[in-house]
């Protein structure tokens, strides 16, 4: 079969099925019960042995797939179990706390309805490595998968993996003090998997919970599967009419937060990654944060504070998590909302980002307008436009003849000083490229910001 996805570039070598996170398609078109089946028996093979946890998020597609994938490894002779509908961090946290050799989340995240896909877990909780998918897709390609037709697997229901995942994350927060402040909070669940968690971890901790779009449908007919601030109107009106102290929106397979603040402004990812980063290192100094390489350049300040490290790597939540891994960090995120805990899990968590605003919340004598108040001063933005792989190449080529310092580390940034950069780079998942912009003013921001918007469309047109 031809599957036609983004490249994204491993270690010299071309991953042809693997994206930024993930394997991800249109489903019945590039991404059907046929792949499905053969993508995991090449898993079997990689995992050797089971038992493997299946959860999946609720798109229409995904319970069937799901059927596929439990059959394709009980012919390869593993066993396995079902969390059932579950936001991608349960799953993760699940296969790690309570001992599969490895999961599978079926999720295409924040594509649109039509998209479904899977993120391969290994045993330790997080996203198998570059390396692993490259070894996946080896074994994909050569087709010669080992099928045990004497000793087929099993599959089970795995019952355990809600309650674990929200005891797991209530341990890392100071739950008693939470409730004390009887915190009114609204949450955007945009049609997806946090609609099964996050409100009963919201009322565990004692908080007086409203929800946006909390019925779970995978045509995520609320406000699309990706939280933006051009969609999240509702949730601001809602913190404003109902005086909350926070707004949080979730995408849809729950891995990712953006928060409102209690006046109704929109945060950033980068903002609320200060935000939470900074509480954290305020009491775990000398820790080392991990982060991609566009994200804001205001955390090297918050972490010069604390006598903390930051390493930056390329842009996908696999490279910030196994980076984690290596060094032991702290803390990771990713400028989209991505914010990762050391000490839960090294993986996005949308559910424990929430908690952990709370914490500092209910830790602080003020409120969130005004803890953000006291962060680092910058302006960020992103865009995208729509383009071929070969057309982001030319893009990227033509950039790099600008007269300024640049970094190729994943696409390309082109740095004026250390507050004002913009940054393009192909998307691993959409064939698009994105276009992300920071700057110590909006004015500057905005020139910035449009220039380079000017410049990619005129590439496009020669």
């Amino acid at each position: 079969m031809t599957f036609k996805t983004n490249l994204s570039i491993v270690d010299g070598n071309m991953a042809k099925l693997f994206g930024t996170n993930g394997i991800r398609g249109v489903f019945g078109e590039n991404f059907t019960l046929g792949f499905a089946s053969e993508i995991t028996l090449s898993l079997a093979n990689f995992f050797k042995k089971g038992p493997i946890l299946i959860g999946y998020d609720g798109r229409d597609s995904s319970i069937i797939i799901s059927k596929i994938i439990c059959s394709s490894l009980n012919s390869a002779g593993l066993d396995c179990a079902i969390a059932g509908l579950v936001p991608t961090p349960c799953l993760q946290f699940a296969t790690k706390k309570l001992g599969y050799n490895g999961g599978i989340m079926i999720t295409a995240s924040h594509n649109p309805p039509q998209y479904n896909g899977i993120k391969p877990t290994a045993k330790d909780g997080v996203e198998i490595s570059r390396k692993d998918e490259l070894k996946v897709e080896a074994i994909f390609f050569k087709k010669k998968w080992k099928i045990n037709p004497k000793n087929f697997g099993k599959t089970k229901r795995e019952e355990k993996a809600i309650r674990t995942y929200l005891d797991g994350i209530k341990t890392q927060v100071d739950t008693k003090k939470i409730k004390s402040k009887k915190f009114r909070i609204v949450i955007d669940l945009g049609n997806g998997a946090q609609a099964i968690t996050a409100p009963r971890l919201c009322h565990d901790l004692g908080c007086e919970v409203i929800t946006i779009n909390e019925e779970i449908n995978g045509s995520f007919p609320g406000r699309g599967s990706e939280p933006t601030p051009e969609n999240l109107q509702d949730l601001s009106n809602k913190v404003v009419k109902t005086k909350a102290d926070l707004g949080i929106a979730f995408d849809g397979d729950g891995d990712r937060s953006i928060f409102c603040d209690n006046n109704g402004k929109i945060l950033t990812g980068d903002r609320s990654a200060l935000l939470i980063s900074k509480f954290i290192l305020n009491k775990n100094p000398k820790s080392k944060l991990i982060t991609t390489i566009n994200s804001t350049s205001g955390i090297e300040d918050i972490a010069e504070k604390t006598n903390s490290q930051v390493l930056r790597t390329k842009v996908g939540s696999v490279e910030v998590s196994r980076e984690m891994i290596a060094t032991k960090a702290m803390i990771g995120f990713e400028e989209n909302g991505g914010f990762m805990y050391g000490k839960h899990n090294q993986v996005r968590d949308g559910a424990m980002t929430m908690a952990l605003a709370l914490d500092l919340l209910a830790h602080s004598n003020k409120n969130m307008s005004e803890e953000l108040e006291l962060l680092p001063s910058s302006f960020t933005t992103k865009g995208k436009i729509e383009c071929s792989k070969q057309e982001a190449r030319k893009i990227i080529q033509t950039l790099m003849k600008e007269n300024q310092k640049k970094d190729t580390t994943d696409g390309i940034k082109i740095i004026f000083d250390k507050s004002n950069w913009v940054m393009i780079r192909p998307s691993g998942t959409e064939p698009i490229i994105r276009i992300y912009a920071e700057s110590d003013s909006i004015e500057k921001l905005h020139d910035l910001f449009a220039k380079y918007m000017s410049k990619i469309k005129s590439i496009l047109g020669r």
